[in-house]
């Protein structure tokens, strides 16, 4: 029982997926300031969705998986699952995820998951093989996922507050992957996969990706501006975790960079995008 477990939560990536799931409930709380019994079913349903999305990637990726000392022990290429199951609990995942999201958010919520989808599977994992830059229009993944939240409270999609919020994700996304992709480089060189480094040197990478998350950070501070966050002790968080984030990754514009270097940034940017998550939400739940 708990092999299979352990399969099933390999299988749908439920690290990655959990994270969906929660920026979907943030996206709800930014624009209803309330947690409600009736955020859980599109909640569920786009984790659900995204848990199909992910095991479709397992079934597609599974040849250069073998390949790669990180994914060759992933439970097809190990053998403990044939492919066609996978696929066949895909296709069972994301129709119930779609019910659920339909009946939970509505029309505009399940098209939205539905193109989060097709995007993942269709657009960028494909794009994978042909350029190291396909995480920068890969990165529209990780922006829907809050804006599913948003309509299905009851949000317009074009309101400029969740198309910030939406560009937040987007924007952290690139130097998330791209530090991701710099501490497996030749393990995704070995597959035959295009990478970076084939590009640019570890110098001009560390600064590039420097670029990227003070970007990142720059919009988290565009938050408060746009009156997604209103209370000054949390708008002046949100400020101390920006030049944190800010000052924690400059080792990535040294001459000489340490692969510890690219691990804490990885780290510290994850954090920034949690305490964003929480802060904003604390505001909306408490404070607003």
């Amino acid at each position: 029982m708990i092999d299979k477990i352990k399969i099933f939560t390999e299988i749908t990536k439920l690290k990655i997926t959990i994270f969906v799931t929660v920026t979907t409930v943030f996206g709800y709380i930014a624009y209803s300031g309330d947690v409600s019994a009736e955020m859980l079913l599109p909640a569920i349903g786009l984790l659900f969705l995204a848990c199909g999305s992910a095991a479709l990637n397992h079934y597609q990726e599974r040849n250069t998986d073998q390949l790669m000392e990180r994914t060759k022990t992933r439970p097809i290429p190990s053998g403990k699952i044939d492919a066609a199951t996978v696929l066949y609990f895909s296709f069972l995942l994301v129709i119930i995820g779609s019910f659920m999201l339909f009946y939970g958010g509505g029309i505009i919520a399940l098209l939205l998951g539905i193109l989060n989808l097709i995007w993942y599977n269709l657009i960028y994992t494909p794009l994978k093989r042909k350029t190291p830059f396909a995480i920068i229009p890969g990165s529209l993944v990780g922006a829907i996922p809050p804006v599913v939240g948003w309509t299905a409270a009851g949000g317009n999609i074009s309101d400029p507050q969740i198309l910030l919020i939406a560009f937040f994700f987007f924007i952290w996304q690139i130097p998330h992957f791209w530090l991701l992709l710099m501490l497996l480089d030749k393990d995704y060189q070995k597959a035959g996969f295009p990478t970076l480094t084939q590009i640019f040197n570890q110098n001009q990478l560390g600064r590039i990706t420097f670029v990227w998350i003070i970007a990142t950070a720059v919009t988290g501070l565009l938050l408060p501006l746009f009156q997604i966050s209103h209370n000054g002790f949390i708008n002046l968080s949100l400020l101390i975790a920006a030049i944190w984030l800010s000052y924690s990754s400059i080792n990535l514009t040294r001459k000489t960079i340490e692969s510890t270097s690219f691990k804490f940034a990885f780290r510290s940017i994850n954090y920034f995008a949690l305490f964003v998550v929480l802060m904003v939400s604390i505001d909306k739940l408490f404070v607003s």
